[in-house]
């Protein structure tokens, strides 16, 4: 009963997705991988949050017969701060402790916000973009290049580019940044990807880990020791997560050099896997997941005076794995 459920709503899901009107986008493959995304417009776009980078926004990954990335959520609502899907990234806001109510602050991919009230910064809150930037996109067989600029926004200019493309002859999807500073003041920012996974669309369960390069300690926060745990250097499921649980926790255990910003989820029963490798040294290491999507949530420090121009990268390497009996 549990299971036809859940299947009943992946079903209600996709069958709201195809009643959807069209939305900007744009569809990439190397012949190996074929992925859609979505494009930012303030006005059609499929995402109109404040949360998170309107750009790279990954509707749909497949990759021999398998797919990693989808819609992992019920109610849509292109307004809303987490209606998105993919390997999406969030940049911490800049400016906003400071601001006084009334006051603008900085969210890089977003624009300028709004600050309401005197109360902390709160990432579902819908903020009121004062100066939304400019956004061009540019698409090709197998990228596609967005570019974001901010002029004279809470006192701040940048360029931001990144560039979603995926690898000649290889099963690789790669996510390059460049964040250059045209402005006056210092951008010193963290950014995490939030890496909505739902491999095979599978329910998240004991089928599924990801695991570290290093032995992982963890300060939990909800259903860690009952529906979830580590085992040295792997984040393990005890048992399936219903509808309307989750789990939550920060992970440690990572160094100071990016050789530890490596990592890889799979899904034993279908067989998908897939590495994800950075080349910038974690700071903080979030962990969220609930029934549709399993989510290990790197961060990375990004600073660049006037001038200056910081550049990082994330790499996905898809690849399968024999299948397995369920564990369950």
């Amino acid at each position: 009963m549990k299971q036809i459920v859940f299947f009943l709503g992946l079903f209600l899901i996709l069958v709201s997705a195809t009643l959807l009107p069209p939305f900007p986008q744009a569809e990439i493959s190397n012949g190996l991988i074929r992925a859609k995304l979505y494009l930012p417009d303030s006005v059609s776009g499929y995402y109109q949050g404040v949360r998170f980078d309107g750009s790279g926004v990954i509707a749909s990954l497949d990759y021999n017969d398998h797919s990693y990335f989808g819609q992992w959520f019920e109610k849509y609502d292109p307004k809303l701060h987490d209606a998105i899907s993919g390997p999406v990234e969030e940049f911490t806001p800049i400016g906003y402790d400071g601001a006084k109510p009334g006051d603008d602050f900085l969210k890089i991919g977003v624009g300028s916000l709004r600050k309401t009230k005197d109360a902390p910064y709160r990432f579902a809150t819908p903020y009121a973009i004062v100066n939304p930037g400019k956004w061009a996109v540019k698409t090709g067989r197998d990228e596609v290049v967005f570019t974001h600029e901010l002029i004279d926004a809470a006192g701040y200019s940048y360029r931001y580019q990144k560039t979603v493309k995926l690898l000649k002859g290889k099963p690789v999807l790669v996510l390059e940044h460049s964040l250059k500073n045209t402005g006056k003041k210092t951008i010193e920012t963290t950014v995490y990807d939030h890496n909505f996974f739902m491999l095979d669309n599978q329910q998240t369960g004991p089928d599924i880990s990801v695991t570290f390069p290093f032995a992982l300690q963890v300060k939990p926060t909800r259903g860690i020791g009952t529906f979830a745990d580590v085992q040295e250097n792997r984040f393990v499921y005890l048992k399936e997560l219903p509808k309307g649980e989750s789990t939550h926790c920060y992970l440690t255990g990572f160094g100071d050099t990016a050789k530890d910003y490596d990592f890889r989820i799979e899904n034993t029963k279908t067989g998908a896997g897939v590495r994800v490798v950075g080349d910038q040294p974690i700071v903080q290491l979030a962990f969220w997941s609930i029934h549709t999507t399993v989510c290990p949530e790197p961060y990375i420090k990004i600073k660049a005076e006037p001038g200056q121009t910081f550049r990082w990268k994330i790499s996905y390497d898809f690849y399968t794995l024999p299948k397995t009996a369920s564990t369950r």
